[in-house]
């Protein structure tokens, strides 16, 4: 026979934010329970995603997915919470070492749209973004 549960919680519905967990928990049971071990459910943080980087929608590799709350100053230290690198935690890795000036990709591409999409695509990034371009890139794009 399966032993029913029952949520902890008056929240009742098996929604994303009401995740659990069956655990068996220990003594301080009855003898009949005892031989049973009794279950109990124990409730679940969701996953979290991590920090993307706004140039290239990547994930940023080296910081720990945590939920936006455990970011701060008390829970991470700080060699956790940055990566060693220009615009480390911030941008991701391919992103920070474009180099250059900042301009917009369209604007710098004002020819015709295709070669503007061919940009994009050479550099992965999603479109319309602003992102760090050197001189030389752009020529070497547009030939």
């Amino acid at each position: 026979m399966v032993q029913r549960l029952t949520y902890r919680t008056r929240h009742s519905y098996a929604t994303k934010s009401n995740q659990h967990r069956v655990v068996k928990t220990p003594g301080n049971r009855p003898l009949i329970k005892f031989i049973f071990p009794s279950l109990v459910y124990q409730s679940t943080k969701k996953r979290a995603s991590g920090p993307k980087c706004p140039v290239t929608g990547k994930r940023i590799q080296g910081i720990p997915h945590l939920r936006p709350s455990e970011y701060k100053r008390s829970r991470l230290p700080r060699n956790r919470r940055t990566v060693n690198r220009p615009y480390g935690g911030v941008l991701s890795g391919s992103a920070s070492f474009l180099g250059g000036r900042t301009e917009d990709c369209e604007e710098s591409l004002e020819d015709t749209e295709s070669k503007g999409e061919a940009c994009f695509q050479e550099l992965k990034v999603k479109p319309g973004a602003k992102i760090v371009l050197e001189a030389q890139s752009i020529d070497r794009l547009l030939s």
